[in-house]
């Protein structure tokens, strides 16, 4: 536990530094075999990216790091509970772990809370406020993710 705790406050005081500069209080640590691999900040502000989320920063800064673009076997610890959209980049680069150390209810009365947008995304899609749809062009059925895997294994081979 004084592990987790040594890169939660490392992640909170990332957070806090970056408030100091004028960005939002989020931060974050990825961190494998007892190593730090990634840190990122929050740079919504800065750089009018939606996406530049403390996170997403310390993925990007991780997969770099090794090479790889999973990270199985890293945890994340961040200063505020991660969205959804976190949520979903950080499984699908393999992490299995995640320690915050403020909560959505605690980030509510500051309006940084992404509770609603967990609840949005748990109906199913036909109830969401977005609206979402498949629509299947005929020409194409295929090709694109077959041209995807013919290459990849004309790749293999050379």
């Amino acid at each position: 536990m004084q592990e987790e705790e040594r890169f939660l406050r490392e992640a909170v005081s990332l957070a806090r530094t970056n408030v100091e500069k004028g960005g939002r209080p989020f931060g974050a640590v990825i961190v494998r075999n007892g190593e730090v691999i990634g840190r990122g900040v929050n740079e919504m502000l800065e750089t009018g990216d939606p996406t530049s989320h403390a996170e997403l920063n310390a993925l990007r800064a991780a997969v770099k790091t090794v090479g790889s673009l999973r990270l199985d076997g890293a945890a994340v610890y961040a200063s505020g509970q991660p969205c959804p959209m976190c949520l979903a980049a950080m499984r699908m680069a393999g992490i299995a772990e995640i320690a915050y150390a403020h909560s959505n209810a605690q980030a509510e009365p500051y309006g940084l809370s992404t509770a609603a947008i967990y609840a949005e995304l748990a109906k199913p899609l036909a109830e969401q406020a977005m609206r979402f749809r498949h629509v299947p062009l005929e020409e194409d059925s295929k090709a694109l993710y077959a041209d995807w895997q013919a290459r990849q294994a004309t790749q293999q081979r050379s």
